[in-house]
């Protein structure tokens, strides 16, 4: 009952911290020792990391670059308090803090864990993209442009977290292969690129799906579940079977993509018999709420 789950406040704190921490690893273990730059606002700190390091001619230093992040993070907190309310941010904060954390405290490998590039960034892709979609789907972010994409996403606009994500990394890694190599341009840019559709499949409030249910005794219980617990909107309307000529409901609904779980269970115990069609990624008008926090 994933949505049940999510409904419990410290459930959501718990798993956003873990999930902060398997971001931090998979920054720390896998893209750092490759010399490839994560992204996003945590990106750039990590190019002023490389290049104080460089005036200074300073080889082996304290990666500083987590604390930055952290201090860059207060404008964005205070757009955020305002488009997305208070819980939101306070369960940022805890998400920021732990992932801050991590970054300064797990050491960084003298050798990269896995030699190849690809398969290094592809690897560093994933479990970035999935400790960051956890932290978003319990209702929290890490900050940095993740944050914005959400105050975008709850106003109503039409690209998703990781889309921002590859427009806002396209310039930063261009400024890389400009100031190092084409080769840590490309190989960072394959990595951005994977690790945001592993992000928008996880992160399953960005997905929306309409689902079309087919009942013939159920319809006014079903719908009263639909607006009590799940606080959607129903359109059903009469129809009627071709082959049986029998009465039949038809209940529309649309919901983001964790929801629906629960509706199937419901639906199962109203009526075990009923039949039903779910199409993912409908485009739906900006009266749409979505689930960012609760």
């Amino acid at each position: 009952m994933l949505y049940t789950t999510m409904k419990n406040k410290w459930t959501r704190v718990i798993a956003a911290a873990v999930g902060a921490v398997i971001y931090a690893l998979g920054v720390n273990l896998f893209l750092v020792p490759l010399n490839l730059y994560t992204g996003g606002i945590m990106g750039v700190c990590q190019l002023i990391r490389t290049l104080v390091y460089q005036a200074l001619g300073v080889t082996n230093g304290y990666d500083f670059s987590g604390i930055l992040y952290y201090v860059l993070n207060v404008p964005i907190f205070l757009l955020a308090f305002r488009s997305l309310g208070k819980d939101f941010l306070r369960s940022s904060l805890i998400a920021l803090t732990v992932y801050t954390l991590t970054l300064s405290l797990v050491p960084i490998p003298t050798t990269p864990l896995v030699e190849d590039m690809l398969t290094g960034c592809l690897l560093g892709g994933a479990i970035v993209g999935l400790g960051c979609g956890i932290v978003l789907t319990c209702g929290a972010s890490c900050g940095g442009t993740d944050m914005l994409g959400l105050c975008f996403s709850k106003r109503g606009a039409r690209f998703t977290i990781g889309r921002l994500n590859i427009v806002f990394n396209g310039i930063l890694y261009g400024l890389c292969g400009i100031l190092f190599s084409v080769e840590t341009m490309i190989y960072s840019i394959l990595y951005i690129v994977f690790c945001s559709v592993v992000l928008d499949r996880t992160h399953q409030q960005s997905v929306n799906v309409q689902m079309l249910i087919f009942t013939k005794n159920h319809a006014v219980d079903l719908s009263e579940y639909i607006m009590k617990h799940l606080h959607r909107g129903v359109t059903w309307w009469d129809g009627q079977g071709a082959y049986t000529n029998e009465p039949v409901k038809i209940i529309c609904v649309c919901l983001s993509k964790y929801e629906i779980n629960d509706l199937r269970e419901e639906l199962h115990r109203q009526d075990p018999h009923a039949f039903y069609i779910v199409q993912e990624g409908v485009h739906l008008s900006d009266n749409f709420i979505r689930r960012l926090s609760d």
